[in-house]
């Protein structure tokens, strides 16, 4: 990703490979919003089109660099009966500002329109890498808009051995290093501060909370995201998933076994089955009658 973000710094594309020579725009498009919270920025994003609204719309919010185009592959095998949305966040790719937005606060305001969805529709919001905690803020202010939250590969102010090395490198190079790169720089090395907003979130849902990590994560470390699941009081438990072999990037492996484990956050609907009412019991008296008293 890195390496991406210099090509495409020096071919002025704001994609690395543009998601359109892979997919047709019936599969994953382009599509664009204003930001909430009055910043007016136009954010881009990818989508999957359906004719009608599936009954789950699952909404990513990236890491950093925050590319949407890297969970195209997984959006163009999404089943018809989901849809997905999948945004660039403030300061990224395609989306304005040109200048890097620190508060995650901020983010997770701009990003709030994301959260509308058709009448009868659920959503499942996922906060991916650095995007965890601004999901995690999402949902809180959104309470009644979101059914489910998904921290997948959540980074929590510590970094792993190769996060470390890139942050290093990069801090010391920020000047000569392309914007989206820097700003992923900036946002790492400064987000711990601002954990205590993602955990007070946490501590206030009221919806189903899901953690999958890999267990060979080395930029955020997987043993981070168990202890904040472990100490943070919340009022649900926090599901937590290992993921046997799988590093950072979950959304580079095979499409299938992604959605599988999103789909495992999705509750399983109800089969509709008929019952008859149920009578109300009669005690019955026995009745008797003189002669038989008599006998």
């Amino acid at each position: 990703m890195g390496w991406a973000c210099f090509e495409s710094a020096a071919k002025g594309r704001t994609e690395h490979a543009p998601t359109s020579a892979d997919y047709p725009e019936t599969v994953v498009r382009r599509t664009s919003f204003t930001a909430g919270g009055g910043h007016g920025w136009r954010l881009s994003a990818l989508e999957t089109p359906r004719d009608k609204p599936a009954p789950w719309k699952i909404v990513v919010i990236t890491g950093a660099p925050s590319w949407a185009e890297y969970w195209a592959e997984t959006m163009a095998e999404l089943p018809q009966n989901r849809e997905m949305i999948v945004v660039d966040r403030p300061g990224y790719a395609a989306s304005e500002p040109t200048h890097h937005v620190p508060d995650i606060r901020v983010q997770a305001e701009a990003l709030g329109p994301l959260l509308k969805t058709a009448p009868g529709q659920k959503l499942l919001l996922v906060g991916q890498s650095y995007g965890a905690a601004i999901a995690a803020i999402m949902a809180a202010e959104h309470a009644g808009k979101v059914a489910g939250l998904v921290l997948l590969s959540g980074f929590f102010g510590e970094t792993g051995p190769t996060s470390r090395w890139l942050i290093d490198v990069g801090t010391r190079a920020l000047k000569m290093i392309p914007r989206d790169l820097r700003h992923a720089v900036l946002e790492a090395s400064n987000q711990r501060p601002q954990l205590v907003h993602a955990r007070r979130a946490l501590m206030s849902v009221n919806i189903p909370v899901h953690m999958i990590h890999g267990e060979k994560d080395d930029f955020a470390p997987i043993e981070v995201a168990e202890r904040l699941a472990r100490e943070t009081p919340t009022r649900r438990p926090i599901r937590f998933v290992r993921t046997p072999g799988a590093n950072h990037f979950l959304n580079d492996g095979p499409a299938e076994q992604l959605l599988s484990a999103l789909e495992t956050c999705i509750p399983p609907k109800k089969a509709w089955t008929f019952r008859l009412p149920k009578l109300p019991h009669l005690g019955w008296t026995r009745l008797t009658t003189p002669m038989a008293e008599a006998a």
